[in-house]
């Protein structure tokens, strides 16, 4: 989603005449004082029997969302984590214990369930101080004991300048089996980056420049744009200052107008949708300073609305539709801003619609569309959907796939199966950032009915390696949606694709791959493979075994023997019926015509006619000089000679099976050629004579199953010379 859709809705947002459920809104709540809220905690444990009035707030915000939650835990956790950091300081001054608190009231503010916030409490006791897993165990049980490893696992240890990489290194295989311990780790930078001026200069660029490259992508991919946002605007300010103030400028300026056009807008759209008795919220949501920052470069100067966007509130996801609807009937719609991420989610959860209206002044208002859920959804992301491991509810439905998994997400799965393979931090790093730059995700079906996760521009050759691993050396090619294709084919959503491997165990990958593969995955199976093989790289892509008959395409092998393309005895075309009697037929060699080809002929010397197809170059040619058209046609079945281009990958004894298959269909080979292959790919001519023309679709399709043949074809019609 835009990152701007996830900001808090501006203060005193209006509503439509009708009501919304019950526990819908969220009270806005100002921002905490942190150092206050550190110094009430210093003033001494509290009674056993109540709650600490230091967690307040984080009680607050946690009842917000989980009204019936059981608060005892929270209660332990934080005297555990009060006691154990007492004395304790941040290098801003401030008591440690405000930063387990703060990054616990980010949590709580998002939708935690409760077990996340206890982890989050204790998130620093075992990394710094005496507080053991065994006692986290004893005390909060498996599940919190897990999370608050995980996190203490991301502990920063110096590997120089390989440190970050391998910080996050550690942070996916961590997140690996819960993605609770990520969004942890994501609250915990959030708090970081806002203390973060007491750091020097540089520390605080080299931080903002990680959190930039990847945990803000990171933050997209888990869907918690509530996060992300926040972490843009902060990154932005510290590696952009001037750009910063200016954007603050602007928005400051925005603010202090006296009319505020998307007020009157939004308006409108209630008044809209009160006569269409639909029940919504309608929020004015302002962008956040980055978003503005953006929109500024791309349209210069802005106008009111383009400081925000409408957010319209709604109960089912049918009344979505219905919304659209009266806006595009009542409204001025501009219908290329139209998209529907609600029939397609994203990646990360997103759903919702996003359109347009125009005023009569041309100011365009954007609109998004959405329910409730899908707005809790789209703030908070994975942490919206609780537990990962608690049943699902009548209100959370199961997940549907991976797309809705908290656990383990499809990109997270296969991040996690290529950091394995990374041979050091810095390939890892440069793979990892590369990949977090892929911000759109495609599904494709197996025809076994799995799906494999990739993202959106991947081949035939990413597909191989996401679903064998380095097995998928052998991989010959693929058939897409039922037809042969290359393994440099760009796969689309919703494509089913049938990998097809080779049997020989020499069945190597080719350098030329790597221009193909686009996943992480793929790229390292086939670098580390090249660099085990450095002999081998500048070789033919797949070598004969020593008993095998010779393979197609291979330099070294004897191409197929030139076979005379007339045998005597043998009729060579198919009966042809000419408007001149006891003229002799002869075929075009140009365009090997065969029915039921359209046809025409041309009278040669010797009286002769040829026949040639009609898209045959040779006829426009002979047309454009004058030379007369003989009328003539098919006459009833016969044989014919036909010329089929087939195109393959390299493998061996394909030549065998093509000519096998050939041979079953009732063809006799008249000649054939093959060409010396090109990226593991070589092209066979054969004409061949068949008993019967109406057998050469059957034919055809005969040498398209045969494996590692991705296409056959008649040959194309070539210019002849003059008087052909």
């Amino acid at each position: 989603m835009n990152a701007e859709a996830a900001n808090p809705a501006t203060p005193g947002s209006v509503t439509s005449g009708h009501a919304t459920p019950a526990g819908s809104r969220r009270k806005a709540r100002p921002r905490i004082d942190l150092r206050r809220l550190g110094r009430a905690a210093l003033l001494g444990p509290a009674t056993r029997d109540r709650l600490p009035d230091a967690i307040g707030h984080v009680v607050d915000a946690h009842r917000a969302h989980h009204p019936d939650a059981d608060l005892e835990p929270l209660r332990r956790a934080y005297l555990l984590a009060e006691s154990s950091h007492r004395g304790q300081m941040r290098k801003s001054g401030e008591p440690y214990i405000t930063h387990p608190l703060a990054v616990t009231l980010i949590l709580a503010e998002l939708g935690a369930e409760t077990t996340t916030l206890t982890a989050s409490l204790l998130h620093d006791t075992v990394e710094d101080t005496d507080v053991t897993l065994d006692q986290v165990r004893e005390q909060f049980g498996e599940e919190v004991r897990y999370l608050v490893d995980g996190v203490t696992k991301l502990e920063k240890v110096d590997y120089g300048a390989a440190a970050e990489p391998e910080t996050f290194r550690k942070m996916l295989v961590a997140t690996g089996s819960d993605v609770r311990v990520m969004s942890i780790k994501l609250a915990d930078r959030l708090h970081n980056m806002r203390t973060l001026g007491v750091m020097r200069p540089e520390k605080q660029e080299r931080i903002a420049k990680v959190t930039r490259d990847v945990l803000i992508p990171l933050a997209e991919r888990l869907g918690v744009q509530a996060l992300k946002t926040e972490l843009e605007d902060l990154v932005f300010a510290i590696l952009h200052p001037g750009e910063y103030e200016r954007t603050r400028e602007l928005v400051v300026r925005n603010a202090a107008r006296a009319d505020d056009p998307l007020a009157e807008v939004a308006e409108d759209v209630r008044k809209v949708l009160r006569e269409a008795d639909i029940a919504a919220e309608v929020l004015i949501r302002p962008r956040h300073l980055v978003s503005v920052h953006r929109v500024s470069r791309k349209r210069g100067r802005l106008r009111g609305v383009d400081f925000g966007r409408l957010l319209v509130l709604v109960n089912e996801d049918a009344d979505c539709y219905g919304v659209l609807g009266e806006l595009h009937t009542c409204m001025t719609p501009v219908v290329s801003e139209f998209k529907d991420f609600i029939a397609v989610p994203k990646f990360n959860l997103y759903q919702s619609l996003h359109t347009a209206v125009a005023r009569e002044d041309r100011q365009v208002v954007e609109v998004l569309i959405r329910t409730h859920q899908m707005h809790k959804v789209a703030e908070a992301g994975v942490v919206a959907l609780g537990n990962p491991y608690a049943a699902p509810s009548e209100e959370q439905p199961a997940s549907d796939g991976e797309r809705a998994d908290p656990t383990r997400p499809g990109w997270l799965s296969r991040l996690l199966d290529w950091q394995r393979a990374a041979p050091d931090p810095d390939t890892f790093w440069s793979t990892l950032r590369e990949d977090l730059a892929q911000d759109r995700e495609i599904t494709v079906f197996r025809p076994d009915g799995g799906t494999l996760g990739l993202p959106e521009g991947a081949t035939c050759v990413d597909a191989a390696y996401a679903q064998y691993g380095e097995d998928a050396h052998a991989c010959i090619g693929a058939r897409v949606n039922g037809r042969l294709a290359t393994l440099s084919t760009v796969l689309k959503d919703g494509d089913t694709v049938q990998l097809l491997m080779g049997q020989d165990p020499a069945s190597e990958p080719s350098r030329e791959w790597l221009e193909h593969a686009h996943t992480p995955a793929a790229r390292i199976a086939i670098q580390r493979w090249l660099a085990t093989h450095p002999a081998q790289d500048a070789a033919p892509a797949t070598e004969p075994a020593a008993d095998a008959r010779p393979t197609v395409g291979d330099p070294a092998a004897p191409q197929a023997p030139q076979v005379p393309d007339t045998v005597p005895g043998r009729p060579a075309a198919a009966q042809v019926l000419v408007d001149r009697p006891g003229a002799a037929v002869r075929l075009a060699r140009c365009c090997t015509p065969v029915p039921p080809d359209e046809v025409t002929g041309f009278a040669v010397r010797g009286g002769a006619v040829t026949v040639h197809r009609v898209e045959c170059a040779a006829v426009a040619r002979m047309t454009g000089s004058g030379r007369a058209e003989v009328g003539v046609r098919w006459g009833e079945g016969a044989e014919c000679r036909v010329t089929l281009v087939a195109e393959s990958f390299v493998r061996p004894h394909l030549l065998a099976d093509l000519t096998e298959a050939m041979a079953l269909e009732g063809a006799e080979i008249v000649s054939a050629t093959v060409e010396p292959p090109t990226r593991q790919q070589v092209r066979h001519t054969y004409t061949v004579q068949l008993p019967d023309a109406a057998g050469l679709p059957a034919l055809m399709r005969a040498m398209r199953n045969v494996a590692g043949v991705y296409d056959v074809s008649r040959a194309q019609p070539q210019p002849q010379p003059p008087g052909a």
